[in-house]
């Protein structure tokens, strides 16, 4: 199921009825993002095939010395078929890393993972816009499914007086939730806990301050 489906219509509401609550005090801009994964890792599909290409190769060794003992299999021998064997095991391997996602994630450093998924969501920041306001005072929360990231990303406006720590904290209890299945409810008290920490730090929303970034949860 694509992450588009994943969620229901009143699942979505309850995110764009969070972001107005917290946004309703504060002079700041929250915007959810979520993705099904942060890249490609097309590596990880030719590590999976050099894998199986080379376990294909050792099987065929194996078979030769120590499991068939008659002389007649001639087959064994042939250059061609050794090659057909490798090949139909990378192939395998291939399709087996691209399809099935732990397979893809076990071929893939933990380092690797974590760059991917800071690259996409500083993109995210720049594609939605959470930079275009007034007093620079956006606020991104960035989860990332396959590589079981969230990243919360503020406008320097905000980073400049709000502590990285206050931030660790928001990311620590939502994933909590997401591990517990509850993303939608976590989600939402991320956004509130962001509304918070604003007026915390005296983000309080003016009379003159208008809704600048849309409230909906962006799926991508």
């Amino acid at each position: 199921m694509s992450l588009q489906n994943k969620f229901t219509p009143q699942e979505l509401e309850r995110v764009k009825e969070a972001v107005r609550q917290a946004e309703d005090k504060i002079s700041g801009e929250i915007v959810p993002v979520m993705v099904a994964k942060s890249g490609h890792y097309s590596i990880a599909v030719y590590r999976g095939a050099i894998v199986m290409a080379m376990l294909a190769f050792v099987f065929m060794i194996v078979l030769d010395r120590y499991l068939l003992k008659s002389d007649s299999n001639a087959l064994l021998y042939d250059p061609i078929f050794i090659f057909l064997v490798v090949v139909v095991g990378g192939v395998a391997g291939a399709a087996v890393a691209h399809f099935i996602d732990p397979v893809k994630k076990l071929l893939m450093e933990q380092t690797y993972l974590d760059q991917a998924t800071q690259r996409r969501a500083e993109s995210a920041f720049l594609e939605e816009e959470v930079f275009n306001t007034r007093q620079r005072t956006g606020i991104m929360i960035f989860i990332s499914f396959f590589e079981h990231e969230v990243i919360v990303m503020a406008d320097r406006g905000i980073s400049k007086v709000v502590d990285q720590k206050d931030w660790d904290q928001v990311v620590n209890r939502l994933v909590e939730k997401i591990k517990g299945g509850d993303v939608i409810g976590g989600l939402e008290a991320a956004i509130g806990r962001c509304g918070e920490i604003l007026l915390e730090h005296g983000f309080h929303k003016t009379a003159d301050d208008v809704n600048e970034l849309g409230d909906d949860l962006r799926v991508n």
